[in-house]
């Protein structure tokens, strides 16, 4: 017997020896709306009612994606070696289909496909620099309190 069925069994004794619900509810730890359900499918159907349902949904009528679709990204993928946004744009411009990012990379995930990654660049760090001191001097203000400025000045070539 499965270790769920023989606690909410336990529970259906102990009530039924005690007949007092809020005695049960607090010698168990379970609350008063678990108890009352778990009695009412024991007494509808016996043990087979002390099995836990699924909480999954039985259909999902809101569902974003379909089975066409996803095979068209898929094809996409494939045949033309696209990452995600690109095909994001395919479908827009040629199929007049909506798909976010999201979406077709779930698609893209659940099927294994693998994804392009391209490599990070360094970003290049633009310093202004002259070759003579003086030349160019950066300035900087800011306002301390009403009336009180902070001056600064930098040289670019020497950064003092």
């Amino acid at each position: 017997m499965n270790q769920e069925i023989h606690t909410r069994l336990r529970w259906i004794k102990h009530y039924q020896a005690s007949r007092n619900l809020g005695v049960t509810c607090q010698r168990c730890g379970v609350s008063r709306p678990t108890l009352r359900k778990w009695l009412q499918r024991y007494e509808e159907s016996g043990l087979a009612g002390l099995v836990g349902n699924s909480r999954r949904p039985h259909s999902i009528p809101n569902k974003k994606i379909f089975m066409e679709q996803e095979q068209l990204v898929l094809l996409l993928s494939h045949e033309n070696n696209l990452g995600a946004r690109r095909i994001q744009n395919v479908l827009k411009r040629q199929y007049q289909l909506s798909l976010s990012l999201a979406t077709i990379h779930k698609i893209l995930i659940k099927n294994k496909v693998k994804l392009l990654r391209q490599p990070m660049r360094e970003k290049k760090i633009l310093r202004y620099s002259r070759p003579i001191p003086g030349e160019r001097v950066q300035v900087d203000t800011c306002k301390i309190a009403p009336g009180i400025y902070q001056y600064t000045a930098i040289d670019d070539c020497t950064r003092y």
